[in-house]
Formats: structure tokens, C-alpha cells, sequence
């Protein structure tokens, strides 16, 4: 009975020795394939325009869902800040609530997380069945670089789609933030557009925001390229990449906000 007992534990802690090893080798096969995602961003850029057909494919076509989300997130927002500050007396303040949370946070983490959710895993699809369907060794015959060819350029329109998408979101959410405090609740119009251009900073809001939508962009991006290009070649392999995309890209979007949240934020 003992034996049996270490011999579970033994093919438990087996297992999970196994599934970390393999971890490891997809994170080392992750630095390498972004290291020559880089090394051939040169040979993409000569081809400008496949760049500029990513970027209406990962940007354009991801207006939609955007603009509409972010409509309805400023509406919410406003909403809400105005009960909150009603209790306060500072319901003047509803536009400096709504900038802040859109430009610092909301925008750039929220418009990331469609991202993945939309262009990501359109990524990730459309490269796992170019592989299953053996398009890119097609392109290695031919003496053709699947990643300049088809990885660089979807790299470069990701990264520069979504601060894009990010400033169009805190917009578009700031415009249904004041349709609702301004002409729904009736917060004066004046107070509302002065005291968000007071407290809204350049450098310590809008340009950290900049750098948040950039760094989600090369994480998204990147993790929708590299689970394309390892998916295994079957109908199974690439869904489950897709997926794999999906939860990736949001853990390591939400990660990654609360690292730079805590080195932008002043003590």
C-alpha cells in the first residue's frame, strides 16, 4: 500500500515535472521566434505594402467594436462617477473622472482586450491554417521567409494599430462620458471641458497611456503570431491555439498594466 502511494505521487510530480519542462521550451521557442520577428522587420518594411493591408485588417476592421464599447464604457462611467460624487459635492467633476479612467486605464487595457479578443485571434487562425494547409513550407521552397512574408508585417500593423485604437476609444468614451453628464444629468457644460483640461496631464496621463497601448500592442500581437506559428497542423491544433491567444494575451495585458501602473504611478 505504501508503495502504491509513492508510486502516485512519483507519476503526479512526474507530470507536472513534464508540463513545466514544456513550458519552458515554448518560452525559448517564444524569445527566439520574436528575436527574428525583429531580425526581418527590415526585409517587411521594403514591402511597405503589406504592412499598410495589416493595418486595415487589424485596425480598421476593429473600429467597430471599439468605437461602439467605447461608447457605452464612457456612458457607464459617467453614470457611476456621478452617483459617487453627488455624495461628495464634487459632481462638477465627472469629466476629470471619466478622462482619467479612459486615458490611463480603461483605454488602453480595454481596447488591448478586444484586441485579442478580434484581430488576435484572426491572427492566430489565419496563420495556423496557412500552416495546416503547408502555405508557409511552400514559401520555404520557394526561398521565401515566412516570417518576413507573413509574420513581420502583421507584427508592425499590430503595434502600430492599437495606441491608434486606444486614443479613438478614451475619444469616442470621453463624447458618450458628456452626452450623458452634460445633457442627460445636467452638469454644467462649462465645468465639465475646464476641469478635465486642468487636471488631465500631457506627460503623466496622455503619454503613459501612449506607452501602455504600445506595450499591449507588441504582447498581443506577439502572442497571436507565435501560437499561429507553433499551432500544430490539424483543425483541433489551431482552435486550440486560438484560444490559447485569447486567454494569453488578456493575463499578460493585465499583468502588464499593474507593472507599469506601479513604476508610472508617483508616490
Amino acid at each position: 500500500m505504501f508503495s502504491g502511494l509513492l508510486t502516485k505521487v512519483a507519476n503526479v510530480l512526474r507530470g507536472i515535472g513534464h508540463k513545466l519542462v514544456d513550458q519552458l521550451w515554448r518560452f525559448g521557442g517564444a524569445v527566439r521566434f520574436s528575436g527574428y520577428v525583429l531580425l526581418y522587420s527590415g526585409e517587411s518594411f521594403r514591402r511597405l505594402h503589406l504592412t499598410i493591408r495589416e493595418i486595415y485588417f487589424t485596425g480598421v476592421m476593429s473600429l467597430i467594436i471599439i468605437l461602439v464599447s467605447a461608447f457605452f464604457v464612457g456612458m457607464v462611467l459617467a453614470l457611476q462617477g456621478y452617483n459617487t460624487l453627488q455624495k461628495y459635492g464634487s459632481s462638477e467633476a465627472i469629466g476629470v473622472l471619466v478622462a482619467l479612467s479612459l486615458v490611463r486605464e480603461l483605454g488602453p487595457v480595454v481596447t488591448a482586450l478586444l484586441f485579442a479578443g478580434r484581430a488576435g485571434t484572426a491572427i492566430t487562425a489565419e496563420i495556423g491554417l496557412m500552416k495546416a494547409t503547408e502555405q508557409l513550407s511552400a514559401m520555404e521552397m520557394m526561398a521565401v521567409s515566412p516570417i518576413a512574408r507573413v509574420v513581420a508585417p502583421r507584427f508592425w500593423a499590430g503595434v502600430i494599430s492599437m495606441p491608434l485604437l486606444a486614443a479613438l476609444f478614451s475619444m469616442v468614451g470621453v463624447l458618450g462620458g458628456y452626452l450623458v453628464a452634460v445633457p442627460l444629468i445636467g452638469v454644467d457644460n462649462g465645468a465639465f471641458w475646464s476641469q478635465m483640461q486642468a487636471n488631465v496631464d500631457f506627460r503623466e496621463d496622455i503619454v503613459n497611456g501612449v506607452i501602455k497601448s504600445v506595450v499591449f500592442g507588441v504582447a498581443c500581437t506577439m502572442i497571436a503570431l507565435f501560437e499561429g506559428f507553433d499551432a500544430p497542423p490539424t483543425a483541433e491544433g489551431v482552435s486550440r491555439a486560438t484560444t490559447r491567444t485569447v486567454v494569453n494575451s488578456s493575463l499578460a495585458v493585465l499583468a502588464l498594466d499593474f507593472i507599469m501602473t506601479s513604476f508610472m504611478i508617483n508616490p
